[in-house]
C-alpha cells in the first residue's frame, strides 16, 4: 500500500456520509452536534479535495450526485470501520468505571428507570449513567447510544437483544373527566369521548377499533409527539390516553376504563452492540438491566 496517498480527513468524509443519511446539511448537522455552517465547510473541502460535486440542492434538501453516489458505499464503509475501532478501543477498559450510555422511551426513563439506577449507582459507584431520552430509535452502532430499551425486536444482527418482559397498556382518564364527561360504561359509549394521541394516530386507531373502541380519527381533539405531555394532559382532565398500567398504577386519580377489554401488551427489548460484551462497566450495565426489568 501506498501510504503517501492515504491523505483523507475522516471529519469530512463523516459530514458528507451524515449529510448523505439525513438528506440536509441542518438534519446532519442536528446530529453531529455541529453548526451548519462548520458542517457546510467541512462537505465543501472535501469536494474540492477530491475535485467533484457531491451533492446537488433538491428543494429544500440535497441529492447525491452520481459521483456522490458512487463515493457512499465506500464512505460508509469507512464509517462502520471507525465505529468498530471505537467499540475495541472502549471495550478493552475492564474497570467498571466510565460512562454508560443507555437509550429509552420518555416513559422507561421517566417512571421505570431511576429507581432501577439508584440501586445500581449504590453497587457501583464508578460507573456513571447519562440518559437519553427519546421515543426515536437510536443508532448503536453510530454510537448514539450503548445501550438501549426498545419497545421494538431489532433486526440489525450485530446487536444482541435480550427480552425482558411483555408489559401491558390500557385506556386512562382523570376521575374529573369521567365524573364530567361520562359515564362510559360500554364501548359505544366512547364514540363520544376526547382521546389524546398523536399527530398521526392510524396505527393507534386501527388498535382501538380491533379491540372494539369506536373510534375515528375525529375523537382525537389532544396530540402531541410526547408521550409525558399526552400523559400530563390525561391527568389534568382532558381526555382519555393510553397508558403502560404499572405506570398508571403509580399516578393518582385516574381510572382505567374498560376493563373488560384485553389490554394492549407492549415489549421491552434490551439491546447492545456485541463488541460492547467485552466491557465490563457495559455487562454490569446491561445485566444489572435484565435482573431489575426482566
Amino acid at each position: 500500500m501506498d501510504w503517501r496517498l492515504i491523505n483523507f480527513d475522516w471529519n469530512r468524509a463523516r459530514a458528507f456520509l451524515v449529510t448523505a443519511e439525513e438528506g440536509s446539511l441542518s438534519a446532519a448537522a442536528r446530529a453531529l452536534g455541529l453548526t451548519q455552517p462548520t458542517l457546510g465547510r467541512q462537505v465543501a473541502a472535501l469536494e474540492e479535495e477530491l475535485g467533484v460535486a457531491l451533492f446537488e440542492r433538491a428543494g429544500h434538501g440535497l441529492m447525491l450526485t452520481p459521483s456522490g453516489l458512487e463515493m457512499m458505499d465506500h464512505v460508509r464503509a469507512m464509517g462502520q470501520a471507525a465505529g468498530g475501532l471505537s467499540r475495541v478501543a472502549s471495550g478493552q477498559s475492564q474497570t467498571a468505571e466510565g460512562l454508560v450510555s443507555i437509550t429509552a422511551s420518555e416513559i422507561l426513563s421517566v417512571y421505570n428507570l431511576p429507581p432501577v439506577l439508584a440501586k445500581l449507582r449504590q453497587a457501583h459507584p464508578g460507573i456513571r449513567i447519562d440518559i437519553v431520552a427519546s421515543n426515536e430509535l437510536r443508532d448503536l452502532r453510530r454510537r448514539e447510544a450503548d445501550i438501549a430499551l426498545r419497545n421494538v425486536r431489532p433486526t440489525d444482527p450485530q446487536l444482541i437483544a435480550r427480552k425482558l418482559r411483555s408489559g401491558r397498556a390500557s385506556l386512562y382518564a382523570a376521575r374529573s373527566y369521567v365524573q364530567a364527561q361520562g359515564p362510559f360504561e360500554t364501548l359505544k359509549s366512547l364514540v363520544r369521548a376526547d382521546f389524546i394521541g398523536f399527530a398521526d394516530n392510524d396505527v393507534l386507531i386501527d388498535g382501538l377499533n380491533a379491540a372494539g373502541v369506536p373510534v375515528t380519527a375525529d375523537n382525537f381533539v389532544l396530540t402531541s409527539a410526547t408521550h409525558l405531555v399526552q400523559w400530563q394532559m390525561v391527568q389534568q382532565g382532558l381526555g382519555i390516553g393510553i397508558m403502560t398500567d404499572d405506570v398508571a398504577a403509580q399516578t393518582p386519580d385516574v381510572v382505567q376504563l374498560m376493563p373488560g377489554i384485553d389490554p394492549f401488551e407492549i415489549e421491552t427489548w434490551l439491546v447492545a452492540h456485541r463488541e460492547l460484551s467485552t466491557s465490563r462497566r457495559m455487562r454490569i450495565v446491561f445485566d444489572y438491566l435484565v435482573e431489575a426489568l426482566g
